[in-house]
């Protein structure tokens, strides 16, 4: 991970951030093809639909936008890594290198210490859904940070 890499997950953070603010757990994402952000996203969830993954939105934009040669080379760049549903997607769309500010292995830690019951759904490492798709991460600069937004999302606001 360079700084290229830890400046577009700084951005990840400020969508996550964005989507707290909006009423959605904290999770934001961005596509990078030949050296420039194509698309971002932030979770959309909070409106009922438990899969507006921003990740999954970039999967569908890459597919409808990049021809696949494009896709293997581009990089998703997240806040948090890939859930299972996620990490498929992004497999079977053929997109490229995925770096992620904190892992699924951090996320589950943080919400266990909250108390947070566990998801519906078990939380599991990119490689071991999608065991072809490079991964860079966690970025541990950040990790106070994504910890931060996802006590917020679990606590209540007064």
């Amino acid at each position: 991970m360079d700084d290229a890499d830890l400046r577009y997950l700084r951005r990840c953070v400020d969508l996550a951030r964005e989507a707290l603010d909006g009423g959605n757990a904290p999770f934001g994402s961005l596509l990078v093809s030949k050296g420039r952000v194509v698309a971002e996203e932030r979770n959309e969830e909070g409106g009922g639909d438990p899969t507006r993954h921003p990740e999954l939105a970039l999967v569908y934009w890459a597919v409808a936008n990049l021809e696949p040669a494009e896709r293997a080379a581009a990089t998703v760049y997240t806040s948090g890594e890939h859930c299972p549903m996620c990490s498929a997607a992004h497999a079977w769309a053929g997109l490229g290198r995925i770096v992620y500010a904190s892992s699924a292995a951090q996320l589950t830690e943080w919400l266990g210490d909250l108390g947070v019951p566990p998801a519906p759904v078990r939380s599991l490492p990119i490689n071991e859904v999608a065991p072809g798709v490079p991964t860079d991460g966690p970025a541990p600069q950040l990790a106070g940070a994504m910890r931060e937004l996802h006590r917020l999302h679990r606590t209540p606001r007064g």
